[in-house]
C-alpha cells in the first residue's frame, strides 16, 4: 500500500445528487472528515445545523466562488481563499453567491476520536 493518495475533485464519489464529494473516504482520510462540497448559485438545501452532541468543530476553505455563511444568525461573506472555523454549538447554514460555491469542509470531534458517519462513506454513493 502506498504512503499517499491522488484525486481530482470531479472524478470523486459523490452523494446528494452531486453536491457532496466525499473526499475523506476517497483518499482514506481516517483521522477526521472532509468532503467538497458544490452548491450551484441560489442553492438553498444546504441545512442549518450544529455538531453540539459530537463536538464537532468545522473549518470551510472556499476554493472558488462565493458563499455568505450564517452561523448563528450573523451573515459571514465568504469567497475563495477565506477560511472559516465554526465552534461545534454554532448553527452554521451556507448560502451560496450568484456563481455558486465550492468549498472545502474538514471537521473532527474536539474530545474523542473521528468516526465517519455511514452516510458519509462510499457506500453511500453504491460503491
Amino acid at each position: 500500500m502506498s504512503g499517499y493518495a491522488v484525486k481530482q475533485i470531479d472524478e470523486m464519489a459523490s452523494i446528494h445528487g452531486g453536491f457532496v464529494k466525499l473526499a475523506g473516504d476517497e483518499l482514506g482520510v481516517e483521522s477526521f472528515g472532509m468532503q467538497v462540497l458544490d452548491f450551484p448559485a441560489g442553492f438553498e438545501h444546504y441545512p442549518e445545523h450544529d455538531h453540539a452532541e459530537n463536538d464537532h468543530e468545522e473549518v470551510y476553505v472556499v476554493l472558488r466562488g462565493s458563499t455568505d455563511a450564517e452561523i448563528d444568525g450573523e451573515r459571514v461573506a465568504l469567497g475563495p481563499g477565506t477560511i472559516l472555523r465554526v465552534d461545534p454549538a454554532s448553527k452554521r447554514k451556507l448560502l451560496p453567491g450568484p456563481e455558486g460555491v465550492r468549498v472545502l469542509a474538514l471537521g473532527c470531534s474536539r474530545s474523542k476520536p473521528y468516526e465517519r458517519p455511514e452516510d458519509f462513506r462510499l457506500a453511500a454513493a453504491g460503491l
